[in-house]
Order: structure tokens, then sequence, then C-alpha cells
């Protein structure tokens, strides 16, 4: 018997994550979503980039997972001591040109607020008209040191 579909179970039959969630978090090796979520194959999207961030690339697959393969939530989890945080664009963009000889200048999504970066990515993904479910987009940061996650509530301006 095939040991990767004996794995996988249910979750190599069923193309819609069960949970209907996509996740949308950094690339950094430290990160296992899975793990940290305790989500199973076939449970969940995970879409990794550097930082988490809600980049144009991001909001497609979440497109994607959205309206082709059913999902409804999206989590947002960046994690402190990311590379972007510590970082500007200028120094990150002078590194990579410096490794491969030739000019940087794409934007990476650096910050010096992690907490204002969950917020500005629920933004974003929320303001994005690509999306079918914009209602149920939360925003984590999983603190490696402590190994906890904390909920970052978008401040609501409540107007004039």
């Amino acid at each position: 018997m095939n040991s990767r579909l004996h794995y996988l179970g249910m979750a190599a039959r069923v193309i819609e994550p069960l949970m209907k969630l996509a996740v949308l978090t950094c690339m950094d090796a430290r990160i296992d979503a899975a793990a940290l979520l305790g989500l199973r194959p076939g449970d969940a999207h995970v879409v990794r980039n550097a930082g988490g961030r809600a980049s144009a690339d991001a909001l497609r697959s979440l497109a994607v997972s959205q309206a082709i393969l059913g999902t409804r939530e999206v989590m947002v989890l960046h994690h402190t001591e990311c590379a972007l945080g510590r970082f500007t664009e200028s120094e990150l963009a002078d590194r990579i040109s410096a490794a491969t000889g030739h000019l940087f200048t794409e934007g990476l999504g650096c910050f010096a607020d992690p907490v204002a970066a969950v917020v500005e990515d629920i933004e974003h993904i929320r303001a994005y008209p690509g999306l079918v479910h914009r209602d149920k987009v939360r925003g984590f940061m999983y603190d490696l040191a402590a190994n906890s996650l904390t909920e970052i509530l978008p401040s609501r301006n409540p107007g004039p």
C-alpha cells in the first residue's frame, strides 16, 4: 500500500480543507504552523512567505483558496524575532543585491512594529476584492521564546 496515502487517509481524497481555514504565515523554519495550531493534513491551507505578509502573491493564493477550494476564514500568523522586523527594506535589498550581483528593488514588507504589521495585513486582506469571504480574518502573534500565541485585535475607530 502507498504509505503516503495511508498516512494522509481521507485528506488525500478531499481537495477542500476540512476546517475551511487558510493560514498566512512566515517562511521562517522555526514556525511549524501545523504543530502550533494542531492541524492535520487536509485541515487547512498554509500560505508562507517572508514575514507572513499579505503580499500580492499571498492575496492571489488566498483568492484561489476561497473561490476555488472553499475556505472561509483567514488566519494571519506572524512571530517574534522575524527578519523583516530586524532589517530595513534598503538593508535587505543591499544584502540581496550583494549576494546575487544584481540590483534588487522589490518591496519586501519590512516593518518596525510587529503588532502594527499584523493589523496592516488583516486590513489588506479585508480590503482585497478578490476574496469571497473577508469577514473572518484574524491576526495572531507567536512568541517564539514563550511558545505562546496571542490574538492581535485591530482597533476599531468609533467614528464621529
